[in-house]
């Protein structure tokens, strides 16, 4: 995320009008800056891809879940867990933790476009799939919530200060129970990429957040779906941070015209594979 900067003030006194400079803008840098470039970054993901890519062609084991210690992630090196997990009883875990079941999640949550009186801006997209086992089983009755950046590329959430208009018509969470085969749906609009402090001019590819709960709130997983062609994927140290390029495949959600409506919206298909070598990525193997 960046810091809003205040609106440049017009001055009284100017006696004629003055067009906008021709070249782009540079914007000032704070004393929270980051400092490191794109072309760094870039470099370190290809040196990390390249070791990986050495170890795999000895025989070494293909890595499927992002480092927790991803170098060009610059935030990671001081989030990872650095000591053994602390076990918990889970039933008293279970004690604090919400239950969810069919009466608690209404029909109408799991469409983002219908929240407030008026419609929200943006391209407008069905994301339809199943949730499956490692076997290819599906799984019934799980609770899916989705959250997301509206068109802009901007959160509802107060802490975020990216610059981007805030749309009063979508607040960008939802949430769906899976059916009988598996199957969610949610109608939403596309999220826009949007700027974040990792290093200079750092962009995150456009993503929807998915959470699921299993049974209990102690299997609560979370992972990011990504849109097909995103020009951002190679630049970015999140979604690269998974090592193994089938993997990160995995992620991105493909266009499907039989999910798309005549004259309305596009339609995108995304399973989520829990368990197996299929798996899907989520984030209680990771950080963010």
């Amino acid at each position: 995320m960046t810091q809003q900067s205040a609106a440049p003030q017009s001055d009284p006194g100017a006696e004629a009008f003055q067009p906008p400079h021709s070249e782009p803008h540079a914007p000032a840098l704070g004393p929270d800056a980051a400092k490191s470039s794109q072309a760094e970054v870039d470099a370190e993901i290809a040196a990390q891809h390249a070791d990986y890519d050495e170890a795999a062609a000895a025989g070494g084991a293909p890595e499927v879940q992002p480092r927790v210690d991803f170098a060009p992630y610059r935030s990671s090196i001081l989030r990872h867990p650095t000591k053994s997990l602390h076990h918990a009883d889970p039933e008293t875990i279970e004690l604090h933790s919400p239950a969810f079941g069919h009466r608690d999640v209404g029909a109408l949550e799991s469409d983002l476009t219908i929240q407030a009186n008026g419609e929200p801006i943006g391209e407008r997209i069905r994301i339809r799939g199943r949730v499956l086992d490692g076997d290819g089983r599906p799984v019934r009755n799980q609770l899916i919530e989705v959250w997301q950046a509206n068109a802009a590329g901007r959160y509802i959430h107060k802490r975020d200060q990216h610059p981007a208009p805030i749309d009063p018509n979508f607040t960008g969470v939802g949430r769906a129970m899976t059916g009988p085969d598996g199957e969610y749906e949610f109608l939403t609009i596309k999220p826009g990429p949007y700027p974040w402090k990792n290093h200079f001019n750092a962009w995150r590819p456009a993503h929807v957040h998915f959470s699921l709960f299993g049974t209990d709130f102690t299997q609560r997983m979370i992972t990011q779906m990504y849109f097909p062609g995103d020009p951002l994927f190679a630049l970015d140290p999140i979604y690269q941070s998974i090592r193994d390029q089938r993997a990160r495949d995995r992620l991105i959600a493909q266009y499907d015209h039989e999910v798309s409506e005549h004259e309305w919206l596009l339609g995108y298909r995304w399973d989520i594979v829990l368990t197996g070598s299929g798996r899907t990525w989520t984030e209680g193997d990771d950080d963010e």
